[in-house]
């Protein structure tokens, strides 16, 4: 019976490689389990696409990771958290896999951020998750009186994915999109989108005494805290430190791109989610 249990392993979805920056905080974290990345680079980016279409990408990516025995999925992609989390945990999981788990990154970072704001939060993220109106939801969810000012970059995922955010087109369009957010005087910033972690510095450089609130060290330790309150969950899980990454677009610029935001080489493996 135990050597049944121990069987299921964690996994982390993204419709890139931005969220391997999550998962090497999780790691970073969380060592000793089993862990299964998925990147659907084929057909990102997510934050243009209608909810019904993030719904079934990320539908046919969290089938996959089940498939692949795993028992808890972490979407690391912002976009997949604010159009499809909802509907994933509410209808597919009840009717598919009952017994499993689906996490998002939207309420750890809100969490983080209205904790050491007194009353103005920005949030950049892409134009779906800003049109969501997630982040704005469940900030007014734990403080209604909190000011909130939201500001879509939809630039930085293909400046990002092609390795091109240190570039000085990158700077001019990042001080275009977030002088709005500078004149506020914010206090907190939400960092909306996985990808934006990668230009984490020049962001604070720019936006001195902001609060950057980066969502993978906050995820790990939400994940870490998780783990803690279901020891029935934790019980399951394979203990080999082992990883597989996954990718529906295997081209030079993943493996390359991905081991530098990893920390270490990658070898993914091509998929087909379709």
């Amino acid at each position: 019976m135990n050597s049944q249990r121990k069987k299921f392993k964690i996994g982390v979805f993204d419709s890139g490689f931005g969220g391997l920056i999550i998962l090497r905080d999780i790691i970073g974290s969380l060592p000793e389990y089993e862990y299964v990345y998925l990147g659907d680079s084929a057909r990102i980016p997510y934050g243009t696409r209608s909810q019904e279409t993030v719904f079934n990408f990320t539908k046919q990516a969290v089938e996959f990771l089940f498939k692949k025995n795993c028992f808890l999925i972490v979407l690391a992609c912002n976009t997949a958290s604010t159009k499809a989390l909802r509907k994933i945990q509410q209808e597919y999981l009840p009717k598919f896999y009952p017994d499993r788990r689906v996490l998002g990154v939207i309420i750890p970072a809100v969490e983080a951020a209205v904790s050491c704001a007194k009353e103005r939060i920005g949030v950049i993220a892409t134009q779906g998750s800003v049109d969501s109106g997630a982040f704005i939801k469940e900030i007014e969810k734990i403080n209604p009186k909190m000011k909130i000012f939201q500001q879509a970059c939809p630039l930085f995922v293909p400046f990002v994915e092609e390795g091109e955010h240190n570039s000085p087109a990158a700077d001019l369009i990042m001080e275009k999109y977030l002088a709005p957010l500078k004149k506020k005087k914010i206090e907190a910033l939400i960092l909306g989108c996985t990808h934006y972690g990668i230009m984490e510095k020049k962001i604070k450089r720019y936006l001195a005494g902001v609060k950057m609130i980066n969502e993978g060290k906050i995820v790990a330790a939400k994940l870490n805290d998780y783990l803690k309150r279901h020891p029935e969950i934790e019980k399951q899980l394979i203990r080999n430190s082992k990883i597989n990454f996954y990718t529906t677009d295997l081209t030079e610029k993943f493996g390359k791109l991905g081991s530098a935001f990893f920390g270490r080489k990658i070898k993914p493996q091509k998929v087909s989610l379709e």
